[in-house]
């Protein structure tokens, strides 16, 4: 297949990956899709459901079976919101001007359309080639992120299957295609806190506790605390409060309880288990009668050192002439279920500019340009 076919099955298979109404956990036969043209290149589908989830991992192995590079990747979306908001349907892809709109065109669909056609040109050009190409895909990336990547991951592990460098299609970009990629991302942890006081009328406060009053304080020596300094890889560690709400919605009710949604994005110089302990201090130090739930999504992780970091710079200078920025910003993602395994991981996609919301959009020559960046770097890493 020539290049310009390649770049048109990019542009193609990604509108036909946008048009799928695949919000999480629902895959609604994207991985089908994909797998039917990896199946077309020699690929061996394993597909792995786990609960309500789907799983891809496919396999190519050329003349020898090491080193392993996959490519990974999701292909649920966040809910588009508000109809009403969008200029287009937001599962109907539209192009305007070089412009590609749908839920999902750079988070990440875009990447794995780029994926397939990347490796379909790598094949042609290189036959016979060292190690193996993976790919694995799941549908629980926005969501829970339980029975995804974590689970295939587990399973992999029990097999004694080792990923070398794997390539995370996350959109990394800022303002054009490979000026940022990652190479770690800040550990997640968040809390539910609920405080507990003693409903009664605003006009006796005496008989009653007001647990809006007493969790104020501190609340907001929470909020003034400095959790570390951060390091040279990741900035300090962050603590924000995304949501309040107590009372009954009468103006006349001293509430019986506080609830507090709270979550910290935290860099290495800390742990979840440090997080916790001093959060709780606090709390005790203001005498709050409170109970915490928490849900630890991932720990810090980073790259350094290997060969798949320079090699990933060497092929964004080769077809785009552009130095990139390395970066452990942003939110969570699957790469914190693949590094733990001593893995090497980066981060590379399309600019994040409009990722979760409404009119999404992607510039179709990024994605052009990316499928062309992961032949290149197919070709720095297995090329005989």
């Amino acid at each position: 297949m020539a290049i310009s076919d390649l770049d048109s099955l990019t542009l193609s298979l990604t509108e036909e990956l946008i048009a799928r109404h695949s919000v999480s956990p629902d895959d609604d036969g994207c991985q089908q899709l994909l797998a039917s043209h990896l199946e077309e290149m020699g690929f061996e589908i394993e597909h792995l459901p786990f609960g309500d989830v789907s799983n891809i991992w496919a396999t190519r192995p050329g003349t020898e079976a090491s080193p392993l590079l996959a490519f990974a990747g999701h292909t649920d979306v966040v809910p588009p919101g508000p109809a009403s908001e969008w200029e287009t349907d937001p599962f109907v892809p539209t192009l305007v001007d070089g412009v590609l709109y749908g839920r999902g065109a750079s988070d990440m669909k875009g990447s794995l359309a780029a994926m397939i056609t990347g490796i379909k040109r790598f094949l042609g050009n290189q036959p016979a080639y060292k190690g193996t190409i993976a790919l694995l895909i799941t549908s629980d990336e926005e969501a829970e992120a339980v029975n995804g990547t974590v689970k295939v991951m587990e399973e992999l592990s029990n097999r004694g299957t080792h990923i070398d460098w794997c390539v995370v299609g996350e959109p990394s970009s800022k303002e054009q295609v490979g000026d940022v990629i990652r190479v770690g991302r800040r550990g997640s942890l968040s809390g539910k806190l609920r405080v507990i006081g003693l409903q009664g009328h605003v006009a006796y406060p005496d008989d009653a506790i007001n647990p809006i009053h007493r969790a104020m304080a501190a609340l907001q020596e929470l909020v003034d605390e400095t959790w570390d300094e951060g390091n040279e890889f990741f900035p300090p560690t962050s603590m924000q409060i995304s949501n309040i709400h107590g009372g009954t919605g009468a103006n006349n009710v001293i509430p019986s309880e506080l609830e507090v949604l709270f979550n910290f994005r935290y860099s290495s110089e800390t742990t979840d288990d440090v997080l916790v302990q001093r959060t709780l201090a606090i709390l005790d130090k203001h005498e709050l009668n409170f109970e915490v739930d928490w849900h630890l999504s991932g720990r810090p992780f980073i790259t350094q050192g290997g060969e798949l970091i320079p090699a990933t710079q060497a092929s964004i200078q080769d077809v785009l002439g552009i130095e990139t920025e390395l970066s452990t910003s942003g939110g969570t993602s699957d790469g914190r279920f693949i590094a733990p395994t001593g893995t090497q991981v980066v981060e590379l996609g399309p600019s994040n500019a409009t990722i979760h919301k409404v009119n999404e959009c992607v510039a179709t020559d990024d994605l052009l340009q990316l499928s062309h960046v992961y032949t290149a770097l197919l070709e720095r890493l297995l090329a005989k």
